[in-house]
């Protein structure tokens, strides 16, 4: 199945006043899909390496003028082009500081967008539908341009790419309600025009995208209502007509989305390849009416792969490069890796078998998958028979499923736990994700409204099913909190990959706002337990002598330079600042997924206390893993030495001005200070260890040097 990764912020961005504009002209791949271009929707243009999140160069108009189109990259000069205030042509490479001294051409009539493709020279599409080379522009740049689109035509959206050996740019168009799609092949020039079927009642398509697939132009469009449309034009069959008769282009329906309530407005949709396309800004199945959401979906077989909870805005804006999304949302522009498998019926319900190809035909009487899909005869009385069965379950489950969420709204909680568990555990594999989503939300639904009902114990076992996200049920971790279930809440903090920022920050507040009393009765997961019993007890706080020192449980130092900082002479278990089951509870809140762009402002909302006690307790954590002794057991959860350091450095960027003028914090600083120098310092080592062995590895020759040989090397 296709599957979303993490996501991590590209940079920031400046969305319109309205908010209904992410302030985005475009995304363009530069000399390779590690580099892209990011225009701004006023006066900037920043090239950025994606694998290393930074930007490499940024240009920007001066003030009073603005870019019109997204900047794109001429593989063939090395140069940028850019389009001012719709006429005016800038051309310049890398190494230019301003795009003042950039040159520049006016042309006579306004461009609506320059395309690229590698290899190949740029095109310039005007507004009015011409299209000319970049080089013939430039060679006279207040040449007439001819009107293509009729006077009450406007053009909507356009791209390009190389087929067949050829250059074509594609581009719709919109008069009085009908919709045109253009194909312009370059060298030799001709220009098809096809008109795209009318959706009723009078709707305008959101989004476009094109793909090339076996010598086909496949064309994938998105209406209001959620329906997605696939055309296929083929690129032999572009003819030399002028344009002026407008076939009508076939299309099929591949996907039907639930929009909710009303229609949507700002959404989008993108061909990843030929079985799976990603949607933003429609409603998630699971998740009602909220359209923050980016979902793949396989068009084969109508079933929804992946799904992705975005926080802020939405702006129907999508674009991907080298299997990696790139989504404005919010005031932020998000990179997220994806993954599409080769789809086959088999794996799209869960039914792909992990052996030889020569184990999977199986008894003569089973039909194997190639049968199914491929039509090969089947006795018809077993046919039947098997159709009759498929019918039926499938009858039988749909029946099941909307009494068990009528059983979840009225029956009390003696009977509703057995019966969802024993429906559950009767369930299919391709069957679980959704079905746990409907009931997990069923249930915390009811959870909220009605005070008398709560299943813990049943909610558990489903997150524990690995088949329940955050994005099915948002609602599950608040309740945890509200209902002080906090095994339920570390488990969801253990197996959700998706939990929000503000959702962690909220758990973290909890956490520490927790009094002993309650902490001491709190029933949690036993490893985790474990590992903090192991951790603050007398035999690790005593270890034996290794490499030839003895450190001790009663006497800790800390060092900075060559003087002493302090010394701590007490046993370990008696400087952990919170109680066990706290610190327990801390820890999984150290280990949760986050990004830091996200985390940070949540954290700032800690009060100055609450940031002390994390501190102290991530400084206990500190002093503890410094130690040689501390044992190494992988089975127990734990979180990372660098998770540690991580949060430390979080809290302190959030919390630094509030904490110098605490006078109870200023000896804490003081010892978080040489922590994060002593990691500066271990890691500058490091590096020049590293560097040192890449010097021994360039210096390693084949040689002739005998049987026996002493070699001596140096290193400085």
């Amino acid at each position: 199945m296709a599957a979303l990764y993490g996501a991590y912020t590209l940079c920031g961005i400046v969305p319109s006043q309205n908010l209904t504009s992410a302030g985005l002209h475009g995304i363009k791949s530069e000399r390779d899909q590690d580099h892209v271009l990011v225009t701004d929707s006023t006066r900037s243009v920043t090239l950025y390496k994606v694998s290393d999140q930074k930007p490499l160069c940024s240009w920007t108009v001066k003030q009073g003028q603005r870019l019109t189109c997204p900047v794109t990259y001429n593989s063939i000069t090395k140069e940028y082009v850019a389009v001012s205030d719709h006429k005016v042509i800038r051309i310049w490479k890398e190494d230019e500081i301003t795009l003042e001294k950039a040159f520049k051409a006016t042309v006579s009539s306004d461009v609506w967008q320059v395309h690229s493709a590698p290899g190949a020279d740029p095109v310039v599409l005007f507004r009015r539908g011409a299209v000319r080379l970049l080089d013939s522009i430039l060679a006279a740049p207040q040449q007439t341009v001819e009107d293509v689109l009729a006077q009450d035509e406007i053009l909507r959206w356009s791209t390009n790419l190389i087929a067949d050996s050829q250059h074509f740019v594609i581009f719709t168009t919109e008069q009085k309600g009908d919709h045109f799609l253009y194909l312009q092949r370059l060298n030799p020039n001709s220009l098809q025009k096809y008109s795209l079927e009318r959706e009723e009642p009078e709707l305008s398509p959101l989004s476009f995208c094109v793909a090339l697939r076996n010598k086909h132009i496949f064309l994938v469009y998105l209406y209001p209502n959620g329906h997605v449309y696939q055309s296929m034009v083929l690129v032999r069959g572009v003819g030399a007509d002028d344009g002026t008769v407008a076939h009508t282009l076939p299309r099929s329906l591949v996907l039907s989305l639930s929009v909710g309530d009303g229609l949507l407005d700002s959404a989008s949709a993108l061909i990843l390849d030929e079985a799976h396309v990603a949607v933003v800004g429609v409603p998630h199945p699971s998740a009602g009416a909220s359209k923050d959401f980016l979902c793949i979906w396989n068009i084969h077989f109508q079933t929804l792969q992946a799904g992705k909870e975005m926080a802020g805005t939405i702006y129907g804006q999508l674009w991907s490069f080298s299997n990696k999304l790139f989504i404005p949302h919010g005031k932020s522009l998000s990179v997220i890796r994806y993954e599409c498998p080769k789809s086959c019926l088999a794996s799209a319900l869960g039914k792909m078998r992990q052996a030889k190809s020569e184990d999977c035909k199986g008894p003569s009487s089973v039909p194997s998958w190639s049968s199914l899909l491929h039509g090969e005869k089947v006795p018809q009385s077993r046919k039947d028979s098997r159709k009759m069965r498929s019918l039926k379950t499938k009858s039988e489950r749909c029946q099941s499923i909307e009494q068990m969420l009528e059983l979840i709204k009225t029956g009390p909680v003696e009977e509703v736990q057995p019966e969802v568990e024993a429906y559950v555990a009767k369930l299919d594999t391709h069957d679980l994700q959704l079905i746990v989503g409907q009931l997990s939300s069923a249930l915390v639904c009811r959870s909220s409204v009605d005070l008398s009902f709560y299943t813990g114990s049943l909610l558990s076992q489903l997150v524990q099913s690995r088949t329940l996200c955050h994005s099915l049920c948002p609602d599950l971790v608040l309740l945890t909190l509200e209902k002080r279930d906090y095994f339920l809440c570390q488990i969801c903090l253990q197996f959700f990959p998706d939990i929000p920022e503000a959702i962690t920050c909220t758990c973290l507040k909890a956490f520490i706002s927790m009094t002993d009393g309650d902490s001491e009765i709190v029933q949690l997961e036993p490893a985790s337990v474990s590992f903090m019993q192991t951790l603050i007890s007398k035999d690790n706080a005593q270890p034996a002598a290794q490499n030839g020192c003895s450190p001790t449980s009663d006497k800790t130092e800390i060092n900075e330079g060559d003087g002493m900082i302090t010394k701590i002479n007490r046993p370990l278990k008696d400087i952990c600042p919170v109680s066990l089951n706290k610190a327990v509870l801390l820890n999984q809140i150290l280990q949760t997924p986050y990004s830091e762009n996200y985390l940070l402002p949540h954290i700032k909302d800690l009060s100055s206390h609450h940031a002390i006690v994390f501190l102290r307790y991530l400084q206990f954590l500190y002093l503890i893993y410094s130690q040689d002794a501390l044992p190494q057991r992988k089975q127990l959860r734990a979180p990372t030495f660098s998770q540690v350091m991580d949060w430390v450095c979080l809290v302190l960027d959030a919390h630094f001005t509030v904490l110098v003028m605490t006078p109870e914090a200023r000896e804490l600083l003081l010892h978080l200070n040489t922590f994060v120098k002593s990691q500066v310092k271990l890691f500058s080592e490091l590096g020049k260890i590293e560097s040192s062995l890449e010097e021994i590895n360039k210096m390693r020759v084949q040689k002739d040097i005998g049987q026996y040989s002493i070699e001596v090397l140096e290193l400085y």
